[in-house]
């Protein structure tokens, strides 16, 4: 189900009438490098000035290589690690500078899910005790209701609370230390859950188990998403829209079926084109075309636009003026002086821009 398909709230309100669950504005983080005696080295451009809304009931992918700062930009966002700049608005209030108690009560509502369960699962706790941790310290159940709602949660995730109660994380294989991990996260009635790589580490079968999880209780407790992921095929198959991340910046945004449809940022092109493709008359798989060059080094990002140096589009402007995210209709935004035209194919451009040089 689609953002669109959740049109009646239960005021009777549109989903596209409602304010932002999240909004994310200009947010910035930079880490500082330093060498022998402290002295300082450089600096990481982790996250530019990344900016995104995000609806009640919708799920944002956010895709991008690794290093593209995704995680970086989770972190920022659940305040992790404070952000060096901006702001990240979550029901209607700016997360960034709360004091610790008030960022604890706003946390209560939002919640991660990591790609490892067992680094994010302790080790010495029974499973009961893990579920049963953020409603020790949210709320003043006792605890025989406690032990009612852990035992809720693991049946509503697919454990039987009387096999897997007592176990360790150890006890687990990978796919149940992940959902006892999603028992946790809902535990309190998030209304947004940031999933980093969540799926990325289980096998084929249990990744589409975990994913139908997901939206299963998107449909039934109302949930939102931030899902990161590298996975192409995986993020179409379960966002609302779809953010791309290249070297701490949005490169591009926009619904998902027109994104993938008609990638309009060259980076988003590239992309796409990696995912390999069968060729159902000869049986053979087409190879993408790989990009030239290196990948820039966040320490030293290139002036103007940060793709430019890989871009077989690039002309001198894109070197001097760093390009905007900018309204390219259908609800698509891409941060491009020379955006592709739906439909047009990557490879006609790249032979006419050669040719004019």
């Amino acid at each position: 189900m689609t953002a669109a398909e959740h049109v009646v709230a239960s005021n009777g309100v549109a989903e596209s009438q409602k304010q932002p669950l999240l909004s994310v504005r200009n947010l910035v983080q930079e880490y500082e490098t330093r060498g022998p005696g402290g002295v300082k080295t450089g600096v990481v451009h982790a996250v530019t000035d990344v900016s995104f809304d995000l609806m009640p009931g919708e799920t944002l992918g956010i895709v991008g290589e690794t290093g593209s700062g995704k995680s970086t930009l989770a972190r920022a966002i659940i305040q992790a690690e404070a952000p060096r700049s901006g702001a990240v608005m979550f029901q209607g209030r700016d997360l960034v500078g709360l004091p610790r108690r008030e960022l604890k009560k706003a946390r209560a509502d939002m919640q991660m899910v990591y790609q490892d369960p067992f680094g994010s699962l302790n080790p010495r706790w029974r499973v009961g005790d893990v579920v049963a941790e953020p409603l020790l310290g949210h709320t003043r159940m006792d605890r025989d209701e406690r032990r009612a709602r852990v035992d809720e949660l693991l049946d509503r995730v697919g454990l039987k609370p009387e096999l897997y109660r007592n176990r360790r994380p150890m006890e687990l294989s990978g796919g149940q230390a992940q959902r006892v991990a999603i028992a946790r996260a809902i535990a309190l009635n998030p209304a947004l859950i940031i999933c980093d790589e969540a799926v990325s580490s289980l096998d084929v079968l249990i990744q589409a188990q975990v994913l139908n999880l997901f939206e299963e209780l998107r449909a039934d407790l109302g949930l939102s998403y931030v899902f990161i992921s590298h996975d192409l095929a995986t993020v179409k198959q379960v966002s609302d829209r779809v953010a791309v991340m290249h070297l701490g910046q949005l490169a591009e945004i926009g619904p998902v079926d027109v994104l993938y449809e008609a990638p309009r940022h060259p980076y988003t092109w590239a992309l796409l084109d990696s995912i390999p493709v069968l060729d159902i008359e000869t049986g053979l798989a087409r190879r993408p075309v790989p990009l030239p060059g290196e990948p820039p080094s966040p320490l030293d990002p290139p002036s103007g636009c940060r793709f430019r140096t890989r871009c077989p589009l690039a002309q001198d402007v894109c070197a001097e003026v760093e390009p905007r995210l900018v309204d390219l209709g259908r609800g698509q935004q891409a941060a491009c002086h020379f955006p592709l035209e739906p439909g047009e194919a990557f490879g006609a451009r790249q032979a006419s821009a050669a040719s004019s040089r």
